[in-house]
């Protein structure tokens, strides 16, 4: 994809508001970019753990806000879900002509929002599907994103000057782009990520049940089975409660397969249904293959809808 658009416009300086390991890693990718970046966080700790790092950090929000206002910044919000309205409260005080972007894990909610602040012009949506079960600054890491997957919202109303500022910041820090539209991505998030939390922490609780001698003999299949449910449960109930409607949707699905296997294991004495249409889902997501989208131009007639369209079908952007 060509830019016609000077380089200086889509990489303004970046303001990360939450330096936890989302947007601590985001910082340090950024700036390893050459992109000027700061951030704010409401922990002195985290904030002092930061610039001993050699990295810009405050637990002045208004003056970090200022700042951006001052220097056209993109600012990031990186913090979870419940705290999004209180942020863009800030944002709207200090720092409302600012282009945003997020990278909370549901897209829908925050747009919502965003509505309701009335700033949905300037905000383009983001979620890297990137993480650890670990949380905080001191578990970030500059090469997170690197080859990950970072979802840009491409609605069809989005500005396209912001929406190639949003996918550049992607771009810079390692990740791949798949441009996809708000309530398509809670879908599918809600069945890839959000419902295997769930799974996890079931895996988790029935597995403890057994007590010492189910723990000491655990090993591979538990252990991966259940690695997400190490996660901060804060942040998992974030995510989880964040995107209600469709993880119930998914949770529905996966209860209806479970039950079902359980009559065939009572009557019939075997999981084979379960086991293999599972082994064959695996196998198509073993086997998929992705592919780089070139030529639509974000401002062109029904870029939005073209680039949703090639998101669905396995595209990905690498560069603008």
């Amino acid at each position: 994809m060509s830019n016609p658009r000077s380089v200086a416009s889509t990489t303004p300086p970046v303001c990360v508001l939450g330096l936890g390991l989302i947007g601590g890693s985001l910082l340090r990718a950024a700036v390893r970019a050459g992109r000027k970046g700061w951030g704010y966080n409401r922990s002195d700790a985290t904030a002092a753990a930061a610039r001993e790092d050699g990295f810009d950090a405050s637990t002045d929000l208004r003056a970090v806000l200022g700042r951006a206002e001052a220097e056209s910044a993109l600012i990031v919000i990186a913090v979870p879900m419940p705290a999004v309205d209180a942020t863009l409260d800030a944002i709207a005080e200090y720092a409302p002509s600012c282009p945003i972007t997020d990278v909370v894990s549901v897209k829908a909610a925050v747009l919502e929002a965003v509505s309701a602040h009335g700033m949905s012009p300037k905000y383009v949506g983001g979620h890297p599907m990137a993480g650890t079960s670990a949380s905080g600054w001191t578990v970030g890491s500059v090469n997170l994103f690197r080859e990950a997957v970072w979802v840009v919202d491409t609605r069809h109303d989005v500005d396209p000057h912001i929406w190639r500022q949003v996918a550049q910041l992607a771009l810079d820090c390692g990740a791949v782009v798949v441009p996809a539209e708000p309530v398509e991505h809670d879908s599918v998030v809600a069945r890839i990520s959000h419902l295997p939390h769930l799974l996890a922490e079931t895996l988790a609780v029935t597995g403890d049940a057994g007590g010492p001698l189910a723990l000491g003999l655990a090993a591979g299949s538990f252990r991966d089975g259940t690695r997400v449910a190490g996660s901060s449960p804060t942040l998992v109930r974030a995510m989880c409660e964040g995107n209600r409607d469709a993880l119930l949707v998914a949770l529905d699905e996966a209860l209806a397969l479970l039950t079902a296997t359980r009559a065939s294991l009572d009557a019939e004495a075997s999981v084979a249904d379960l086991v293999d249409a599972g082994h064959a889902a695996r196998g198509r997501y073993d086997e998929q293959t992705h592919w780089e989208i070139v030529g639509i131009e974000p401002g062109s007639d029904d870029w939005a809808k073209r680039l949703q369209d090639a998101g669905r079908r396995g595209g990905r952007i690498r560069r603008l």
